[in-house]
């Protein structure tokens, strides 16, 4: 059973920066693309960033240069470094498999606030 657990969050203030980890568990993790998702309060589920096995990445256009994705898969872990935090990234941010229709961790909280 794959499992993920996120932390990094906290509250931050607007042009700050913070770095999310996430590690999976339960699974060959790094032959599959993962991705970093949010949820503001109100809000669907929005995909943020994503990387492939090999290491190539895609972005959201609202966190490209800002938002950084990679990955350690030695560790089973991937990274969000972000950067440049605007109040409207304020969400609850989570990672998954890329398409897989897996379980969602607790997340971690992001608030960007002064």
């Amino acid at each position: 059973q794959v499992q993920f657990v996120e932390s990094g969050g906290g509250l931050v203030q607007p042009g700050g920066s913070l770095r999310l980890s996430c590690a999976a568990s339960g699974s060959i993790f790094s032959i599959y693309t993962m991705g970093w998702y949010r949820q503001a309060p109100g809000k669907q589920r929005e995909l943020v960033a994503a990387i492939t096995s090999g290491g190539i990445t895609n972005y959201a256009d609202s966190m490209k240069g800002r938002f950084t994705i990679s990955r350690d898969n030695a560790k089973n872990t991937v990274y969000l470094q972000m950067s440049s935090l605007k109040p409207e990234d304020t969400a609850v941010y989570y990672c998954n498999r890329v398409g897989s229709g897996l379980a969602w961790g607790q997340g971690t909280q992001v608030t960007v606030s002064s």
